[in-house]
């Protein structure tokens, strides 16, 4: 790991010229200078008194930035036929998450198992056909571009009773899939 370009990173995002971070710091401006090219290497105290001057510490200065994946692609996906649905967990891992979104494909006909009361909420937006949401005793048709939101606390389950397949986006807190 460079060091010293991270420092300079958060320095500039920070708009701090390296006079201004060494004089919060108490060191030069040529210590930061140095330091920033990599031409010398702090004491674990000093690094602490920089890091601490840019609004951070040591475990989120050397925290690996892969630890916090942003974009995932198809190839990470993890994908589960059965009963005429296609489930794609689109974020590996979701479960350790506070939200699990997943992608849900229903052929007409289909439906996903109920799901018994559990604390949380759900949200889905469809993307195609329509579907029916099995909400306790009623029953509600959402359709593409429409969105649905409840909270999990009777049973609940999702029929495709249209003639054509139905796909949709579908968000539960905590993660419940």
């Amino acid at each position: 790991m460079e060091i010293g370009n991270k420092i300079k990173r958060l320095r500039l995002q920070l708009n701090l010229s390296q006079a201004e971070l060494a004089d919060r710091c108490e060191l030069t401006k040529g210590y930061i200078s140095q330091l920033e090219n990599d031409l010398t290497s702090p004491s674990i105290s000093t690094l602490c008194d920089i890091l601490s001057a840019l609004g951070t510490d040591l475990s989120e200065f050397f925290k690996r930035e892969d630890d916090h994946r942003i974009v995932f692609s198809d190839d990470d996906f993890i994908e589960k036929h059965e009963n005429g649905m296609l489930l794609k967990w689109i974020i590996p891992n979701a479960q350790k998450n506070e939200m699990e979104p997943v992608l849900v494909e229903l052929l007409s006909g289909a439906s996903t198992s109920v799901d018994f009361p559990h604390e949380g909420e759900e949200f889905g937006y469809v993307l195609e056909g329509k579907i029916c949401i099995e909400l306790g005793k009623n029953k509600y048709v959402c359709k593409k571009g429409e969105t649905f939101y409840y909270t999990a606390d009777k049973s609940h389950s999702i029929v495709n009773n249209g003639k054509s397949g139905a796909k949709f986006l579908w968000i539960s807190t905590p993660p419940n899939f």
